[in-house]
């Protein structure tokens, strides 16, 4: 199977700068694996690598899209398999870097995805509609009859997997359960960053006010100006704050702190996935130096080895 390094962890870890650095030791080519970064224009809010930054790596998934488009984890899955193929043909590694947990299960797990099933806001309100007016055994029950296997493994008031699961089937015609037992098609190494609570807070927060003195205040205005969270992209975080400070319902100093509060937060969202559903090798190179040499090692040792992958 084709070899594939994933870098996750929360936001404001030290991904970009970890990538880069692997990149250039281990002769790869980096794929974006974040769910904003493929806005055109969305550089700020998004921590968007700079030209500068990139010293010279090629990456991919980055300026896809216009902020009126929409970009599914199935667009994600289809490109990033493709990235896989050139670069791996051009014989370099693949280096997957993102935060976008889900896009990353999605490609390494082999699911089976079609069209844009998990970005239907219309199915998903019908669907917690028919939850909130017939009851939560209603739509579990719905489940039962198309998908058994995944409705003995989801509980009943766990409405939002319930919803997950249908949504799969209704848009693909294929089953949860089937979809998540699937041959992994990669031989993946996926590197955990992280670093204590509190030092990854204050990195959150200083990451934050650096964007705002970067511009972040007009590139939310532009997002803004052109839709807001009525698009895909002004739903984002960094961008979705600021609506009410456009519509004077907000103050500027109280949209600032909402942003660093949902970056919290995500972060927070962000490693409890990854936990329970990447499982990677965890490492903590802001604190601890020592795992900078680890980290090398180990990655060295799995591209030297056979089929080691999570």
């Amino acid at each position: 199977m084709k070899k594939v390094l994933a870098i996750v962890g929360p936001t404001a870890v030290g991904k970009t700068a970890t990538s880069i650095k692997l990149a250039k030791k281990f002769n790869g080519e980096i794929i974006s694996g974040d769910s904003m970064q493929v806005y055109r224009k969305l550089d700020i809010g998004t921590a968007k690598i700079t030209e500068d930054e990139k010293q010279g790596i090629v990456h991919h998934l980055i300026n896809i899209r216009d902020i009126d488009q929409r970009f599914s984890v199935a667009d994600f899955v289809s490109d990033a398999t493709a990235a896989i193929a050139q670069i791996t043909a051009a014989g370099k590694l693949p280096i997957i870097v993102g935060g976008t947990g889900f896009y990353l299960q999605a490609l390494l797990n082999g699911l089976t995805l079609g069209g844009d099933q998990f970005e239907s806001d219309q199915l998903r309100r019908e669907l917690l509609a028919q939850a909130a007016v017939k009851g939560n055994e209603a739509l579990h029950q719905r489940l039962a009859k198309v998908d058994p296997v995944a409705a003995e493994r989801i509980p009943v008031n766990n409405v939002r997997r319930v919803i997950r699961a249908l949504e799969v089937y209704i848009k693909t015609g294929h089953r949860f359960s089937d979809q998540t037992n699937r041959p992994r098609p990669y031989d993946a190494f996926i590197v955990g960053l992280n670093t204590d609570r509190a030092t990854l807070y204050k990195r959150i927060n200083q990451r934050v006010d650096q964007m705002m003195d970067q511009g972040l205040l007009d590139e939310a205005r532009y997002v803004y100006q052109n839709g807001g969270t009525r698009l895909q992209a002004g739903k984002g975080i960094g961008y979705h704050e600021f609506e009410a400070y456009f519509s004077h319902d907000r103050t500027l100093a109280e949209a600032v702190d909402l942003v660093k509060k949902d970056s919290r937060h995500y972060a927070k969202r962000q490693l409890t996935w990854f936990r329970n559903k990447t499982k990677p090798h965890w490492y903590d190179i802001i604190s601890d130096p020592g795992d900078v040499s680890r980290l090398n090692d180990d990655v060295r040792k799995w591209l030297e080895s056979g089929d080691q992958s999570n």
